[in-house]
């Protein structure tokens, strides 16, 4: 084998194992990448059904309830609502009216079902992005403008 060919060869074979590694960080990352959605653009039918994602807004004022270790409470973004249900231990910061994160995916009823709920964690923080879908519910329903 001439020393061209084998350069040839050996510049071909190390593009393969690149490719093949780039393949699997994709995927690999694919498989953890959790989107976050809003109660109002699930009602909208912009939430990937089959797939976790994230669910942000503000827990309903009222609506939490027990059964045993599982949870039921109401996610609003002040537009919109959506049920959810979790089995576990809530986070001690978790209360009614504050910000809430929850990551599971849509069931068949419909609700959303929780796998892990995130809890703000002073009363003067809120996480980013049910932050920005709260303040987006309020200018589409006109809240707070003179």
């Amino acid at each position: 084998m001439k020393p061209r060919h084998k350069r040839l060869a050996l510049i071909l074979g190390g593009l393969c194992v690149l490719g093949i590694a780039a393949a699997l960080v994709l995927q690999a990352l694919n498989s953890s990448l959790a989107f976050f959605v809003t109660p109002t653009e699930i009602a909208s039918g912009k939430a990937p059904r089959d797939a976790n994602f994230r669910l942000g807004g503000l827990v309903k004022t009222g609506s939490l309830r027990r059964d045993g270790l599982t949870a039921h409470f109401i996610v609003t973004d002040t537009a919109r609502e959506i049920t959810v249900s979790y089995t576990g231990i809530l986070p001690d910061l978790f209360k009614e009216g504050r910000g809430v994160v929850a990551q599971g995916r849509i069931g068949t009823d419909g609700g959303f079902e929780a796998t892990e709920v995130l809890a703000k964690h002073d009363e003067n923080y809120m996480p980013p992005e049910a932050k920005h879908a709260v303040d987006q519910a309020h200018k589409q329903l006109g809240v707070g403008q003179q």
